[in-house]
């Protein structure tokens, strides 16, 4: 399915659970996904990866939403 082709999908809290999912989902549907996450570098670095098996471009980004200047 890649009804999300050509889009890019800023998922935050990627690096697990409800997050990762999301992620790894738009990356099956065809989006470049921007994995974001707050603490758990190597978490974001799996979900990253995994995506990019799918055939997703995937990049994993460190920021705090809550702080307007890393947004």
């Amino acid at each position: 399915m890649t009804i999300l082709a050509g889009r890019v999908a800023v998922v935050t809290g990627a690096q697990q659970g409800i997050g990762a999912a999301i992620a790894l989902a738009a990356s099956e549907a065809g989006a470049s996904v921007v994995v974001n996450y707050l603490d758990d570098a190597g978490a974001a670095a799996e979900v990253a990866a995994s995506a990019q098996a799918a055939g997703a471009e995937a990049v994993a980004v460190q920021a705090d939403i809550s702080q307007p200047e890393e947004v």
